[in-house]
């Protein structure tokens, strides 16, 4: 999978115990990369992806502390002489860089930026590619879905208000790439999901929104006594 120009690489990895996607982005000139959301128990496998395209390995980047898996970006760190956590400041979570609306995280020539697109949790960022050709949205906006919002500080309102300011002002075409899928889809475009999204699109007004997270009746996330508290420490649990 690559970006639309010809100077970015992008490969799109999938760990199936938690649905979870993680993006490895580099810039092809200086071999600058950085990895979104990674997950611990493929660190290995992502730093043979690093290793095999001869890449430097700037950044682990989280789009939220997760509560479904723990973030790799602790032993990446312990494994990647200079590597830096970045998580959003709004998490509350430790990273050696937090991030706000605005912010941009540079690899070579290449950057995305931090959206704030909180109400799955309060502190979810998504990321928009410099040229806008794709946006990583972590589990603000899911294809045809969208992540919950009933913990970690959620609020379906605030979630609305995200997505449609945040999310669905970008380009037509530009693609989603999401956290998570579930039914083995691999991404998306604004306009699919501003147009058909179940939940978010197809005119749904807030207060239908609101009321549709408020009936899913979802079940405690396996993980989220583990990985919360581990992934508010850089993902390094406790001894």
């Amino acid at each position: 999978m690559e970006g639309a120009r010809a100077d970015l690489g992008m490969k799109q990895l999938f760990d199936e115990d938690s649905s979870t996607f993680t993006y490895l982005l580099w810039d092809a000139e200086t071999k600058d990369a950085v990895l979104v959301d990674p997950v611990d128990i493929q660190v290995d496998r992502d730093l043979k992806e690093v290793d095999a395209l001869g890449l430097k390995l700037l950044y682990g980047v989280n789009t939220h502390a997760h509560a479904d898996h723990i973030t790799g970006t602790g032993l990446l760190k312990q494994r990647v002489p200079g590597l830096k956590s970045i998580i959003s400041k709004a998490s509350g979570a430790l990273a050696d860089e937090t991030i706000s609306e605005g912010d941009k995280v540079t690899f070579g020539s290449r950057y995305f930026e931090a959206r704030a697109t909180p109400g799955h949790t309060a502190g979810c960022m998504s990321y928009v590619m410099d040229d806008k050709t794709f946006v990583m949205t972590g589990d603000a906006l899911l294809i045809q879905g969208c992540g919950r919002t009933d913990f970690q500080g959620g609020s379906a309102e605030t979630l609305y208000n995200s997505v449609h300011s945040k999310l669905f002002s970008l380009p037509d075409d530009c693609i989603v790439y999401p956290a998570h899928d579930y039914k083995g889809r691999t991404s998306s475009v604004i306009k699919d999901e501003r147009e058909t999204n179940p939940r978010l699109g197809a005119g749904k007004t807030k207060q239908e929104f609101v009321e549709i997270m408020g009936n899913l009746n979802l079940s405690y996330p396996k993980h989220i006594d583990r990985a919360v508290p581990a992934n508010m420490k850089c993902g390094v649990p406790d001894a």
